[in-house]
């Protein structure tokens, strides 16, 4: 059966209108990290524009209430309308235990058609250190990245990773999801690890992950355009 983690990237004054959506689609779990937008600086000094504080709110679904909440994201918060965020699906192998899959897909828990795997887009997932998101966002967005968001973090078993890589490593770390065509996906990846990977100051690595749908993609192409044009 098709299994989906479904992730929202939007506003943090928009949470309040996402979670209503979750309740009356009757979704088990809802988990929200805090982000910002990574916004050239050039560009939020000539709008008058702040840096854009962010919410990830991810949820487990599978394939009919995947359907269901996209439509509604897209009916009461207009997601597919640029500015209003992004919402993609990204497919779950497999799931520890069957009691807790039945919990999480309900009534698609019998479900037996296996799920088409054909993906258009990818989530690109980078982590590096502390105060570098400049630097990843500036060797991915040549490359083909139009966009992403940023999450802090805390890195563990830096240690055994400073032995294998030889580099020394920093326990803060941070987090830049870009979500990107998969036709873009090697490039981008391979102009971060070149402009930005293990070799830097910045020590990032990367792996992206499958996107089954995606709502709210037509900002990112439209930045892409704009940031092609200048």
């Amino acid at each position: 059966m098709e299994l989906n983690f479904v992730m929202t990237i939007l506003d943090r004054d928009k949470r309040a209108a996402l979670d209503k959506i979750l309740k009356e689609l009757g979704l088990k779990i809802s988990i929200t990290m805090l982000g910002r937008g990574t916004a050239r600086p050039e560009h939020l000094l000539i709008n008058n524009l702040a840096v854009t504080e962010k919410a990830v709110v991810s949820t487990v679904a599978g394939r009919a209430d995947t359907r269901r909440l996209m439509m509604a994201a897209k009916l009461k918060m207009y997601v597919d309308i640029p500015g209003n965020g992004i919402m993609l699906s990204i497919p779950i192998k497999s799931v520890g235990g069957g009691s807790t899959l039945a919990y999480l897909a309900g009534e698609e828990h019998q479900e037996k058609e296996k799920p088409k795997m054909e993906f258009s887009h990818e989530l690109i997932y980078a982590i590096f250190n502390e105060g570098h998101s400049e630097d990843v966002m500036e060797a991915a967005r040549p490359a083909g990245a139009a966009g992403g968001t940023v999450i802090s973090a805390k890195g563990t078993g830096m240690m055994a990773a400073e032995k294998f890589l030889g580099i020394s490593l920093a326990d803060e770390k941070e987090v830049v999801m870009i979500v990107a065509r998969a036709q873009d996906k090697a490039a981008i990846m391979r102009a971060i690890i070149e402009k930005a990977g293990v070799h830097t100051k910045a020590g990032a690595i990367c792996f992206s992950l499958p996107v089954s749908s995606v709502a709210g993609i037509r900002r990112l192409e439209e930045d892409k355009a704009e940031d092609a044009a200048q």
